[in-house]
């Protein structure tokens, strides 16, 4: 007995019409019933019907798997109505995933070799978006014939399927290589435009292809040339440009056709020149079509005036009202600033207020192109204008702008003091926003410039004064006040205004660093080690007061900070020693400026005078300190098709269980790296963390790297073990890396 049920128009009424979620579950539930039955039943006459309603509840988010099976009969079946709902059910209900999708490899090989034009359409649509490895290899003969049917329907289906094929299945290039000649002659807008795909597909992933249809470049320069001048195809022409789509899709090969080929690239420059100045850019068509001319001309080898006109094309879109054609020639230009700088630092202005956007991507895309474009020559102006940007920027933009600030101001500082007051400033601004060595760099630079430590310690205690709350800047001006404390007494600067400080301010100072409830273990750490200096550099009066105030950081609980400890440990030790005399706390002196945490000098201390008796002295009853570590050498642990990866190491002293890796990625290629993703993992008895990376795509030619840094924490002192997973597409390529970094030249924490 066959089981009624209601007709699709019907059904889809009765679904709309349900006021409430569970009204529509309980009428498709039902529904799904009678569909069950009606398959278990065997009708033959409605079963199109019974799927084209499953097909419908399918889409409706619901279960339909139980109907897999009855497409493989409908697909089976002479009829075309039976053929029609089928295969649009084998394209919903199946994929790779399942093994009935081989079944039908059969009835679309029929179907493909009957000669009905309808059927065959509809089995080339299945297969181009089901199809799987095994059912391409299998139907490529049929495929092939259709190629060269009389039917431009059928062709254009067979071209698409083909470009499918190839995907799946790259060796099978070679098949599809002679047929692409004869249909580059087409008239036909839909078969030429399908076959400029195929061929894209083919030169894409073969090169013998790329080599073969080099021969072509002439016809299609002439094919374009039609098109920009008389026009091709009326019907086709969007807002007066002449069938963009095809056009687009031209230039895209010839983009890969010309790379790296003096000949080809040569052949299209003029065409190229007269592309990229008639084409209308009142509307967005032109646009697109202008856009895919730039980059074609700087994908090829192509003419210096033509990469300028480019270069000024993509300006000329920084100045449109539309955020994406803005967002567009942005990226753009942060591609070509490696290769083309002198003509991309002519839209520095443009670049620089586009800063002030209001949609972040914008900005921030805006932001890496400033950042590419600081040079020696402009890097006073650019920084001044992204410390503007600093100021009021986006809080998940501050930390990008201050690392890239702090970058730029490295490499192109013109003078040490201009590079203090540079990381001065973005520390005041960003605060915690900043990398992890800016205090590392920063104490480093301070300590290498013997003429500005009284210009810096000043400068330092008047910031430090008016706010301990960036914890960063309190590291590094604790530090700085630890180590010329004295020339912060003497006012001797005359770089900056008089200040008259005595000893008693400095050291409530730092007592209020120490006390403050925003104050972070290290910084903690910091504090203590500065009074420990200046128990030397102050007068000996003062020393009573200093110890004093070491047993302030007790009443904060147990410091989980390494410094903080031992500048404790340090402080108790202290406490039952004698006073120095003056000698030796000239002595101390030397010695504590070997333990200085941050700025990772290698000294060797003078030797001590011998007391009366032969003896040496030991200051403080403190044991002589051994020299810190000497620094670990870079390694490189990756390269590939001109990407490299190399690691850096520091090993702070003030906490020897923590290791800070910076991982920096290069591209000396030809073409950029996207999407580049660097994961890490360690054994689980050490602590890994990562750092966001400074970007995600690697410029060519050498450009601005992208740089992440690892903390990895080991508090049981075990062996250094680190697997490397590398993530990119390069080339039109997406490449993954996993590997273990054994050669490590890190000794183990012992």
């Amino acid at each position: 007995m066959v089981v009624t049920s209601l007709k699709l128009q019907d059904l889809i009424e009765e679904i709309r019409g349900a006021k409430t979620q569970a009204q529509e579950r309980e009428v498709i539930q039902k529904e799904c019933a009678h569909i069950r039955a009606s398959f278990r039943n065997g009708d033959p006459v409605h079963r199109h019907r019974q799927l084209a309603k499953l097909l419908y509840v399918h889409m409706l988010g619901y279960p339909a798997h139980f109907g897999q099976m009855e497409c493989l009969k409908l697909i089976a079946s002479s009829r075309f109505t039976d053929k029609r709902v089928g295969y649009l059910g084998a394209m919903l209900l199946l994929d790779e995933r399942h093994d009935a999708h081989l079944l039908i490899t059969n009835s679309i090989k029929n179907d493909l070799s009957q000669g009905i034009q309808p059927v065959q359409g509809l089995a080339l649509c299945t297969l181009s978006t089901i199809g799987s490895a095994e059912m391409c290899r299998d139907l490529v003969p049929e495929v092939e014939k259709l190629l060269l049917q009389p039917s431009p329907y059928v062709r254009k289906k067979a071209i698409l399927t083909a470009v499918h094929m190839i995907r799946k299945v790259p060796e099978l290039s070679s098949v599809f290589l002679p047929p692409c000649a004869k249909l580059l002659h087409e008239r036909h807008h839909g078969i030429l435009l399908g076959t400029i795909t195929l061929i894209t597909e083919l030169c894409e992933r073969s090169p013998a292809a790329l080599r073969h249809f080099r021969k072509v470049v002439p016809q299609l320069v002439q094919i374009l040339r039609t098109l920009v001048t008389t026009g091709y195809s009326t019907e086709h022409s969007i807002s007066g440009v002449s069938d963009p789509f095809l056009q687009v899709q031209i230039l895209r090969l010839l983009r890969i056709l010309g790379r790296n080929h003096e000949e080809s690239s040569e052949t299209m420059n003029d065409l190229l020149a007269q592309v990229a100045t008639n084409t209308d850019t009142s509307r967005n068509a032109g646009n697109a079509v202008l856009f895919e001319t730039v980059l074609t001309i700087m994908d090829i080898r192509s003419a210096a005036g033509l990469r300028v006109l480019a270069v000024n094309i993509l300006g000329r879109f920084l100045l449109n009202s539309d955020r994406n054609i803005r967002y567009v020639a942005l990226t753009s230009l942060l591609r070509l600033v490696q290769s083309d700088h002198s003509a991309v630092q002519r839209h520095r202005p443009t670049v620089v207020e586009c800063l002030q956007e209001t949609d972040a991507s914008l900005s921030r895309r805006a932001l890496e192109l400033s950042l590419a474009l600081v040079n020696s020559s402009n890097v006073r102006a650019m920084i001044q204008e992204l410390q503007a940007f600093l100021e009021s920027c986006p809080p998940d933009l501050r930390a990008d702008c201050a690392s890239g600030i702090l970058l730029a101001a490295e490499r192109f500082a013109p003078t040490k003091r201009w590079h203090i007051d540079t990381i001065l400033h973005v520390l005041t601004t960003a605060g915690t926003h900043v990398r992890d060595d800016a205090v590392a760099n920063l104490t480093q630079l301070i300590g290498g410039a013997q003429e500005l430590h009284a210009y810096s310690v000043r400068r330092l205690y008047n910031v430090l004064a008016e706010d301990i709350s960036q914890q960063p800047l309190v590291q590094v001006a604790a530090w700085c006040i630890g180590e010329y404390g004295d020339l912060l007494l003497a006012g001797n600067c005359e770089e900056i205004e008089p200040l008259q400080v005595d000893e008693e301010e400095v050291l409530a100072l730092l007592e209020k660093v120490l006390q403050s409830h925003m104050s972070l273990p290290a910084t903690r750490g910091y504090a203590l080690t500065a009074l420990m200096k200046l128990s030397t550099r102050l007068c000996g009066d003062n020393k009573a007061a200093i110890l004093e105030k070491m047993p302030l950081v007790e009443r904060d609980g147990p410091q989980a900070d390494e410094e903080a400890k031992e500048s404790k440990e340090a402080a108790q030790l202290s406490e039952a020693a004698p006073v120095p005399t003056e000698p030796q706390a000239s002595q101390l002196l030397d010695l504590l400026d070997l333990l200085d945490a941050a700025s990772g000098d290698v000294q060797h201390p003078p030797p001590l005078d011998p007391a009366p008796g032969g003896a040496l002295v030991h200051l403080l009853d403190l044991p002589c300190a051994p020299p810190p570590p000497a620094p670990i050498p870079d390694l490189k642990v990756f390269e590939r098709e001109g990407v490299q990866l190399n690691l850096s190491f520091i090993r702070p002293p003030e906490n020897p269980a923590l290791l800070l890796i910076t991982v920096t990625a290069t591209n000396f290629s030809e073409g950029d790296v996207t999407h580049f993703i660097c994961q890490a993992a360690v054994p689980k008895s050490l602590q890994l963390q990562l750092q966001a990376p400074s970007g995600n795509t690697v410029p060519a030619r050498g450009g601005l790297p992208i740089t992440q840094l690892f903390r990895i924490l080991n508090p049981n002192k075990a062996p250094l073990r680190l697997k490397l997973r590398l993530t990119y597409n390069h080339f039109h390529q997406s490449v993954q890396e996993i590997f273990e970094v054994n050669n490590l030249p890190v000794e183990s924490w012992q």
